[in-house]
């Protein structure tokens, strides 16, 4: 399926998107990738809607990604024997692990792993960030706090720390049954929450055992501080500015998002930007103007995708925001500026011949009239590089492997498109220049670069360019065996 803009969007689905028709008008109106939020639904929930994205993949032959996103391990409070508390600025207030019913002086905090990792002077925050306090003394077992931002306080309101890195594992019990869950049903991406350094990402990875690619959601100081670790280590990555609003100064958001969609960019790995990007879509069919805004500035700064959550997942509109975002990236795509600013933003980076191969392609298709650029790609690395490229013609991605062609859904440009497993070059040639006939990038009359590595179906082995013309005549007539 045809897209009209090169940044994908993903659509978490959930309450108002559970059936067929819903999900595919989704993926019609726009949705490129589907997330699965592994915090909500149930494992049969899971299935059925993984059933549904694949029937709808068969129907409309449309390689669609699957996302799963892992919970990763949620701190929160006891219980009030009230329900509920008025914290007072300036009062002391303790955290522990009796699990005695707390009161306005106390509460059970059931994470042993947090006072281990506690000192003075640290912060904890709750209920998003609600309620500030920070540590006057602590040990083993408690932390005796100020209330520097008070507020209610109610039963098992969720916990940051921002101030340390916790000694806890991003993957908790539940993480792991789901991981091994959606790596036998068969998603193509692991979403996994609480990074906080390169460790985390090699245990899910390990777990995986390639079965899916893993994408590192930064929602933690301590993440942002370890990024050039865990984006190597990593197959891609999100930028979930909900927790890291909460544990940052929401001001030093920003200059943070435009800073990580760039080193993702450089690395030749994916990026989504998420987290209330439409949020007034979950009960009004027009998003604010600033909203619109904040969705233009994550295309404008080359990322790779954009993610709705609650919009599609219990919104009343799931269809509309889809539309949406849909129609602000033609727009900002559209514009000369957009063209400016990402070639200004370009980083040449690497030495292979693969790098050198995809910058002559973009160079090529620019200063003359090629209509698209084919790359044959087994691994998916040499679309990744082309995408990195940002090139102003579309990207056709073919490879005969389903998975990779899913993967390749959440990368900037990337059509793809399923082919044969090839043995000749000139055979790569003529299904390239039918792919960009048959998905309209271009006429029998046009031009395409085609990219590919012979010896064919060997990963890494991109080494040839070729300037092909979409006359399958003229293919067989002047190009070499």
């Amino acid at each position: 399926m045809r897209r009209l803009r090169n940044v994908k969007i993903v659509a978490t689905l959930g309450p108002a998107s559970n059936d067929y028709d819903t999900i595919r008008a989704l993926h019609e109106a726009g949705a490129d990738v589907f997330r699965l939020n592994m915090s909500h639904g149930s494992h049969d929930e899971i299935r059925e809607r993984h059933r549904i994205i694949r029937q709808i993949e068969k129907d409309l032959d449309s390689p669609i990604a699957i996302l799963a996103d892992l919970q990763g391990p949620k701190l929160r409070v006891g219980v009030f024997a009230n329900d509920a508390e008025d914290l007072v600025e300036g009062a002391a207030f303790r955290l522990d692990l009796d699990e005695t019913p707390g009161d306005v002086s106390r509460v059970c905090l059931p994470h042993p792993e947090i006072f281990q990792a506690l000192e003075a002077g640290a912060h904890l925050l709750v209920n998003d960030g609600k309620i500030r306090l920070v540590v006057e003394k602590c040990g083993p077992d408690f932390a005796d706090c100020k209330v520097e931002i008070g507020g209610t306080i109610s039963n098992r309101k969720g916990v940051n720390v921002p101030d340390v890195v916790l000694p806890l594992a991003a993957l908790s019990e539940k993480d792991r049954d789901d991981l091994e869950f959606v790596c036998q049903l068969g998603v193509d991406w692991l979403a996994l929450s609480f990074v906080q350094r390169a460790k985390d990402v090699y245990e899910a990875r390990a777990l995986a055992d390639g079965r899916a690619a893993i994408l590192s959601k930064i929602e933690k100081p301590a993440a942002v501080e370890a990024f050039d670790e865990i984006l190597d280590a990593s197959d891609g990555i999100m930028v979930a500015r909900g927790d890291l609003g909460v544990e940052l100064p929401v001001s030093a958001v920003p200059p943070i998002q435009k800073r990580l969609v760039r080193k993702c960019r450089a690395a030749a790995k994916p990026v989504i930007v998420a987290t209330q990007m439409l949020e007034s879509m979950i009960e009004s069919p027009m998003p604010t103007r600033a909203e619109v805004s904040d969705v233009a500035t994550a295309i404008y700064e080359g990322t790779d995708a954009i993610m709705l959550s609650a919009e599609s997942a219990a919104g009343s509109y799931p269809i509309e925001a889809v539309q949406t975002m849909n129609k602000v990236a033609i727009e900002v795509e559209a514009d000369p500026t957009y063209k400016q600013i990402i070639d200004a933003s370009r980083q040449t980076k690497g030495t292979t011949v693969a790098d050198g191969i995809v910058a002559a392609a973009r160079e090529i298709a620019e200063k003359t009239d090629i209509k698209a650029i084919c790359c044959f790609t087994q691994s998916g690395t040499t679309a990744l590089l082309t995408a990195r490229e940002r090139p102003g013609v579309p990207i056709i991605a073919m490879t005969s492997l389903r998975g990779t062609a899913r993967r390749l859904c959440l990368s900037w440009g990337c059509h793809c498109v399923m082919t044969p497993e090839l043995e000749r070059f000139k055979s790569a040639v003529v299904n390239a220049a039918r792919a960009a006939r048959a998905s309209g990038f271009a006429g029998a009359s046009d031009q395409i670069v085609v990219t590919a590595g012979v010896p064919f179906n060997v990963p890494g082995s991109t080494n040839i360019l070729r300037v092909a013309p979409c006359d399958e005549r003229l293919i067989y007539s002047t190009d070499p065996e």
